[in-house]
């Protein structure tokens, strides 16, 4: 694949050079923070000690003294709080935080969590009145509820009061509700805007907390929210970066029983657990409850004190993920003919591709693939009881979001964010938003965009590669969606003793400049063996990796692409 390389650019040098003075950090990383927009000391000083003491103060969310006095006045009367999930990550990490909290202060907690082919997506009227039979008394929904009209005037009108966790977006109308816990609700002076659900839940956990007099006890859930926050893609800076850090901490040396057997699945070593590895390897077994069976098994195994117990659980989500990703595997080839074909036939800004047989399960998933290999926004659709449902997956420049909600009247639902979302129309209305959506993305997203980019954040010279250098880039973790490792260009490069292809189409070799040699990996690179071979100098843009070799860390180039010097 070819790549177009966009260069990071920062005009005050002055403001460089400060921070790489008073940080004692390389110019070059200075610059990367200065892009970031972290451009004072303070800032970049917090930016690399992440501390518990710079989380916000719960209480600036709007209602949350009305949720956390309620709630407490519920555990106090002994009175039963109804807890609605979702079947993803996000939705049962936090219903498996709150529900094990509330219990831990002495409060009577049940939950639901919808079945995604029974239920679908959101709070339900069955949920409901699964909490009446059960009399309880408060109703709390995390990760869903925001958009719930019609179910929360339901609710009301049965004499629940109903408190929203969430972090979507809300629509026109504010829903009815006793408390409304949304960063993004309109008038909302929280700061930070950009929390997973399971951040919002932890607000509030903290806030009662904070009412109870240790503020502290809320911090030992802080690995469900870094589980959730990684693989729900929300913005690893602010916030989310303090929570997200010490989350990992707590899950690579003391995770909780519920965790430990899911941690000892995917193969995973504590100490080395990052945020990448929850959303490539710890994220699909969680989600692979709900994607092929009962979500509530997710939350049953996070709540488990017995380690073997919550194994037995996690190996049974292993199995279904192996299933998983069959349903993944073929829907993905088989949309790949009809993706290629209509980019052939229409060189669209976008692809919306509809296969009556796919598993409802997978095609979240089918949809990122999709946006990886072909560089659109792309919108996946199966036939689920004569209804056409879906998923949307986004490139960086599109907000899929805004674009489903310029076609909402001809769907019959959605919900999401800027770069996810799911939605639901008739069949025979496919084409109609097909064309519509397309229109969308051919005003955001230019024919130039339409090559994929990388970003490149400074320009290296390979003798720079020092023992600070290293030490300063590791602070920049965790990465993530909006922290992602920096990638640096280097020019002038040449290999050491030839270059091999190995595994799938990999190529490795010694690369050379400034007679500093370094070891490097260019993966799925093969194609472009021919630009740094026979002495010629070439041109990479990478990230640094540091490897263990016999004991010691050495760093290691994993190279993104390849150009020819064209000195």
């Amino acid at each position: 694949m070819n790549y177009r390389w966009t260069f990071k650019q920062y005009y005050d040098d002055e403001t460089v050079h400060n921070l790489a003075k008073t940080l004692n950090i390389p110019k070059s990383l200075a610059h990367v923070l200065a892009t970031r927009g972290l451009e004072s000391k303070n800032d970049a000083e917090t930016f690399f000690k992440p501390s518990l003491e710079n989380l916000h103060n719960p209480f600036i969310m709007e209602d949350m003294e009305k949720a956390v006095t309620r709630i407490l006045e519920a555990v106090k009367r002994q009175e039963l709080i109804w807890v609605h999930g979702d079947y993803d990550v996000d939705g049962t990490a936090s219903t498996s935080m709150v529900c094990q909290f509330i219990s831990s202060i002495g409060g009577r907690v049940d939950y639901y969590i919808p079945d995604r082919f029974e239920d679908g997506y959101g709070l339900s009227n069955k949920s409901i009145d699964l909490a009446l039979l059960k009399k309880a008394k408060i109703l709390l929904t995390v990760d869903v509820g925001i958009t719930s009209y019609e179910q929360l005037i339901y609710a009301k009108s049965k004499g629940l009061d109903t408190i929203i966790c969430d972090h979507h977006e809300p629509g026109e109308l504010v829903p009815e509700a006793y408390a409304i816990l949304d960063p993004l609700k309109p008038g909302c002076p929280y700061p930070f805007k950009s929390l997973a659900a399971c951040g919002v839940a932890f607000k509030l956990v903290q806030g009662i907390c904070k009412t109870l007099g240790d503020e502290s006890k809320a911090y030992q859930y802080l690995d469900l929210v870094a589980i959730s926050s990684a693989a729900d893609m929300v913005p690893l800076k602010g916030e989310n970066r303090i929570m997200v850090h010490h989350g990992l901490k707590q899950l690579n040396s003391k995770p909780r029983p519920g965790l430990n057997g899911l941690i000892h699945c995917t193969g995973l070593r504590l100490g080395k657990i990052t945020a990448s590895n929850i959303v490539y390897a710890v994220a699909p077994l969680i989600n692979a409850a709900g994607r092929l069976g009962d979500a509530k098994r997710s939350v049953e195994m996070m709540l488990q004190q017995d380690e073997n117990a919550a194994f037995r659980i996690a190996q049974i989500l292993e199995d279904e993920n192996r299933k998983r990703r069959l349903f993944d595997q073929k829907a993905f080839e088989e949309a790949i003919p009809m993706a290629k074909k209509f980019i052939e036939d229409n060189a669209p800004h976008s692809l919306v591709i509809y296969g009556e047989k796919w598993h409802a399960g997978v095609i979240g998933i089918v949809a990122s693939r999709l946006v990886d290999k072909f560089n659109l926004p792309s919108v996946l659709l199966t036939n689920i009881d004569g209804i056409a449902k879906g998923s949307a997956r986004s490139v960086n420049d599109f907000d899929v979001h805004t674009a489903l909600k310029k076609c909402e009247d001809i769907l019959l639902e959605f919900g999401g964010h800027k770069h996810a979302a799911g939605l639901s129309l008739k069949i025979e209305h496919i084409e109609e938003f097909r064309r519509r959506f397309d229109e969308l993305a051919k005003v955001d997203i230019s024919t130039d965009m339409l090559l994929p980019e990388i970003v490149v954040d400074a320009e290296l010279q390979f003798n720079e590669l020092s023992p600070n250098f290293l030490h300063s880039l590791s602070k920049f973790a965790p990465y993530g969606f909006s922290n992602y490792k920096p990638v640096f260009l280097t020019r002038g490069v040449k290999s050491v003793n030839g270059v091999k292809v190995v595994g799938n189409n990999n190529l490795r070799f010694r690369a050379i400049q400034n007679n500093f040699v370094i070891d490097a990996i260019g993966q799925n690179l093969a194609s472009k063996l021919q630009f740094c071979t026979n002495g010629k100098k070439f041109t990479i843009v990478y990230n640094l990796e540091l490897t263990s070799l016999n004991g010691a860390k050495t760093p290691q180039l994993i190279i993104k692409d390849i150009k020819p010097d064209t000195n």
